[in-house]
């Protein structure tokens, strides 16, 4: 430490007093609510604090940015007494909030189940309710306060000082070259660290939330995070109200979300893999529409699987579609879920559900590990293992900008997925039918090019499932498995139908069984990706309660829709009708069956099909805001 010179040594000193403070936070944080984390283990529970540290680090250097600078500059005035004061009343000034911030969690936790975020300040989240409650908040949890205040004491009667000297100048021309260099070299290294820890590390995009689920389960991530960092990440995210249209009863009456299976019969430990191909909209296959399209395998596999004819997504990007399809929830806020203010929410999924009767787990992704929070997310929400480009390990597949070819990502995932202990549940994510569509040379004129840039990734996305689905058919997990084959979200268009507020949603749903000939045909009714999840709990005679936005499609005594947003206007679908709430431009209502270009705009006319759907849609929304506010995505005895 001598090495560094005083200004250096002293800022170490003082940083490493909030680490200490962050940590001893973190303690009282799992004190507190030890009942929550005590399942965990102490394995578990020390990776977090040890994995927890990163976090703390990270907004430590954020929030503190501008004394760390303070501290790096090499002039005399830095031992003044003045600067020394003004430096200390900047380190009180910002930590002090921040260390109440982390107070505030220690009681409030216990009722919201995650890290609070930037909707802590916004008193829309707490309505007037807050205004009535705050007094027996605080009497309720009033030691809370004398522990903010004991840390506040700590952190201001051990802050490290140092003596004042008096300033010495020292004529430019008598200081050595050696000195000179060292301060300089000391300066930018101090500034890069600075960078990296503000950034949260080196890695492909800064520390976020979601995150901290690599490091732990989902139940454990809320240990690892620190609330000073989930505010900062949330701050300025919007965030969802809480609407009441009716009592939280008949909402969820009207849209229930626990499903209660009816089976009978035994659990059917089925494989089940789930394909997500990037940008496959219904428009593109040709046995789905009146023309020939672009996907000769997949039109191919319609003939042996049972088909959705009428199914839409719930968003827009793959950021939106991975939760809808793995997690079933769509996306009915501005912000993704993956990178909103309840990114730290516990989720239900597929694979958390099914891992409860012993599956081995996996997410396959062909892109860059770190592209859109893929990787976290899986982790999130229960995978075991996460395989992308990185655990690919050949960067001669890759396509130059996301990640690595369908071909020989989707051949050598059949491989891994060979190798899996069964049951296993996979899901895998291809990237080649993506915006720049580009496919490898060795392929270089032998698909169509059709008439729109996509269309001949398209072939080759279609070609490359084609492989894989030979490749699979001759290893021994392919006929006891349970195949869904979907999209993330519709592309390019050039159909009049696919460019309006329905087509825009159209995408294909398929579940195919090699070994089961029954499950064949089509299905007419409405449905939407986040049905996919209680619709293979259905197949597998799932017999537990559990949490789900969507309906089975082999329940077909249940409500067939499906819900969509963009831009504050929701909207919902079923077999004939689309009803559009607008916030801004008003409510609409159209019979798609036979008016496909949405040109009358019924609202106000057929004031019965109005009435129902907007009860509906009502339900839905006020059930989703709700649930997603409290942090309730989960079935609770």
């Amino acid at each position: 430490m001598e090495f560094f010179p005083v200004n250096i040594r002293i800022l170490i000193r003082r940083l490493g007093l909030l680490m200490g403070i962050y940590s001893v936070c973190r303690l009282l944080f799992l004190i507190f609510n030890y009942t929550y984390f005590s399942a965990a283990g102490l394995y578990i529970l020390l990776k977090c604090f040890f994995f927890g540290l990163r976090y703390d680090i990270t907004i430590i250097v954020i929030t503190n940015i501008l004394f760390i600078a303070l501290h790096l500059l090499p002039f005399q005035f830095f031992y003044k007494k003045k600067y020394q004061n003004i430096l200390l009343a900047l380190y009180l000034l910002v930590n002090i909030p921040l260390i109440f911030l982390n107070c505030i969690d220690f009681g409030l936790f216990s009722f919201t189940g995650k890290r609070s975020g930037s909707e802590i300040f916004s008193i829309l989240s707490f309505g007037n309710d807050f205004i009535n409650t705050a007094p027996n908040m605080v009497l309720d949890f009033w030691y809370l306060l004398i522990l903010f205040f004991v840390l506040v004491f700590i952190l201001k009667k051990k802050y490290p000082r140092i003596q004042p000297e008096p300033v010495r100048r020292r004529p430019l021309n008598n200081l050595s070259l050696k000195k000179i260099i060292k301060t300089t070299l000391l300066f930018i290294f101090f500034t890069g660290l600075t960078i990296i820890g503000f950034r949260g590390g080196v890695q492909y995009k800064p520390l976020n939330i979601l995150s901290a689920s690599r490091y732990s389960t989902g139940r454990t991530t809320a240990l690892i995070l620190n609330t000073p960092f989930t505010v900062i990440k949330t701050f300025g995210k919007k965030t969802l109200e809480e609407v009441r249209w009716m009592t939280d009863e008949q909402a969820l009456k009207i849209s229930p979300v626990i499903h209660f299976p009816e089976s009978k019969e035994k659990f059917n430990p089925k494989n089940v893999v789930v394909i997500i191909l990037e940008g496959f909209g219904k428009e593109y296959i040709g046995s789905l529409n009146s023309y020939e399209g672009y996907t000769p395998f997949l039109d191919s596999l319609v003939a042996h699987s049972y088909v959705c004819t009428n199914a839409y997504a719930n968003g827009k990007r793959s950021i939106e579609g991975i939760p809808a399809i793995i997690s079933g929830f769509p996306a009915l806020m501005s912000d993704p879920f993956i990178s909103s203010a309840y990114s730290g929410n516990t989720v239900t999924s597929i694979s958390s559900l099914l891992k409860s009767k012993n599956y081995t787990t996996e997410f396959f992704h062909g892109g860059t590990n770190g592209t859109m929070g893929f990787d976290n997310f899986s982790k999130l929400s229960g995978f075991d293992h996460y395989f992308g480009r990185t655990e690919y390990n050949d960067d001669n597949d890759f396509d130059g900008s996301w990640g690595i070819y369908d071909e020989p990502f989707l051949q050598r995932t059949a491989s891994e997925l060979n190798k899996m202990k069964a049951p296993f549940f996979a899901a895998i994510f291809t990237i080649s039918s993506h915006h720049p569509y580009s496919i490898p040379e060795k392929f270089s004129g032998r698909f169509p090019k059709g008439t729109l840039p996509i269309h001949q990734s398209i072939r080759y996305a279609d070609y490359s499932l084609q492989q894989f689905f030979e490749s699979a058919s001759h290893m021994p997990f392919f006929k006891n498995t349970l195949f869904v084959i979907t999209a993330d979200h519709t592309a390019l268009t050039e159909h009049r139908f696919y460019m309006n507020r329905i087509g825009l949603f159209s995408i294909p749903i398929l579940y195919y069984s090699p070994d089961d000939s029954l499950l064949t045909g089509k299905h007419n009714r409405t449905t939407q990706q986040i049905d996919i999840l209680p619709s293979i709990m259905d197949y597998l005679n799932y017999e537990s309660p559990y949490f789900a936005f969507g309906k089975s499609v082999f329940n077909n005594s249940e409500d067939a829709f499906s819900i969509n947003y963009i831009d504050e206007n929701y909207q919902l679908i079923n077999e004939k009708y689309s009803f559009m709430m607008d916030t801004i431009a008003g409510n609409s209502l159209y019979n798609y069956s036979v008016d496909s270009l949405l040109k009358i705009n019924l609202s106000g006319l057929d004031t019965v099909i109005e009435k129902l759907m907007t009860e509906k849609l009502k339900g839905f929304v006020q059930n989703y805001n709700r649930i997603m506010i409290r942090n309730e995505m989960k079935y609770v005895e």
